[in-house]
């Protein structure tokens, strides 16, 4: 490569348009996919306290949320569930009348083209907080697959276009895709938690989804923050097993696992921008310590140019008003 004088790299940077016309990574509205919780009640509109701008809703303020979002040009959502009873078997994620099915056929009657994704998993739904069924303080795995493949099914039933399990058991992905094929729903994408990190960003997440767990951790299950090839074996495994879309959550501090995953398997690839990520930014622009807006749109490139196709991101209607 030619170099200084020849070579002014700034000379691309000088004009702004001349800046927009070579610029490599662009976000769109077809990129963002918006979280919402629903919970029991009527009118219920409650803020997340360590999640500024976040709520938990009833289903009819749900609606209504949808109707916006859609209206914004954002093309789906992904519902969490927060139910009305808790119990050890997690009975309400795989009930046909649950919160979350109720919300489904809610948001399919009155809210044409969005696309609704459910998070497919037990911690929300358990009143130990932990995500399958237990055996003293252990998570049996293969009697945990059989009720997520229900639960999904359920949630395919009520009319979601796309399921999304979370719960990281082995094995999971294939049950899940065995279970909707059996019953016709052979063109209903999994879009699968390839990669979910055991990480310190998920706390004001656990405020939102009433899903702290009641003792313990969830290492035996979520990946070692550590490891990197480790994400490629659970990638692959998801895909072999029928997975659509793989995702990594968190993405901030996984990009370079966002990079690889995308580049090795180049397949649709998602990252969740995790709330531990959105409410560190909600906090320290609202203390004047960063511009608010332009982290966000900084934190949301940077996932977008590690290789990620969709963002998941609690972000999702300020960036599509701030695209408009």
């Amino acid at each position: 490569m030619a170099q200084f004088p020849t070579v002014r790299l700034r000379r691309l940077r000088y004009n702004p348009k001349v800046r927009d016309m070579v610029r490599e990574t662009y976000l769109h509205k077809n990129d963002l996919i918006y979280p919402l919780f629903v919970c029991p009640g009527e009118n219920v509109k409650n803020e997340v306290k360590s999640m500024p701008g976040v709520y938990q809703m009833s289903i009819d303020v749900l609606v209504e949320e949808c109707k916006e979002v859609r209206d914004l040009g954002i093309p789906a959502v992904i519902l969490f569930g927060i139910p009305e009873h808790k119990d050890e078997q997690g009975s309400e994620a795989y009930d046909p009348h649950g919160i979350v099915q109720r919300a489904i056929r809610a948001i399919k009657k009155e809210v044409k083209d969005l696309v609704v994704i459910t998070d497919v998993c037990m911690c929300e739904y358990t009143s130990h907080g932990h995500c399958g069924i237990l055996r003293g303080e252990e998570i049996l795995n293969d009697e945990t697959i059989s009720l997520l493949a229900k639960e999904a099914l359920t949630h395919v039933e009520a009319g979601a276009d796309m399921v999304a399990p979370s719960d990281m058991m082995d094995g999971r992905v294939a049950a899940i895709r065995k279970a909707l094929d059996y019953k016709g729903f052979t063109n209903i994408p999994i879009l699968s938690y390839a990669v979910k990190y055991a990480s310190g960003y998920y706390g004001p997440f656990r405020d939102a989804a009433d899903s702290a767990p009641a003792f313990g951790d969830r290492r035996s299950h979520q990946m070692d923050i550590a490891n990197g090839d480790e994400a490629l074996r659970e990638a692959r495994s998801d895909v072999e097993e029928g997975a659509d879309i793989i995702m990594v959550k968190p993405a901030g501090a996984y990009l370079d696992i966002i990079y690889r995953v995308k580049t090795e398997l180049q397949m649709p690839t998602a990252a969740y921008q995790v709330s531990g990520e959105y409410s560190m930014i909600k906090a320290a622009g609202k203390l004047g310590w960063i511009d608010e807006e332009r982290v966000m749109m900084e934190s949301l490139l940077s996932i977008k140019r590690a290789g990620a196709d969709l963002i998941l991101t609690y972000f999702a209607k300020d960036v599509a008003k701030l695209l408009d």
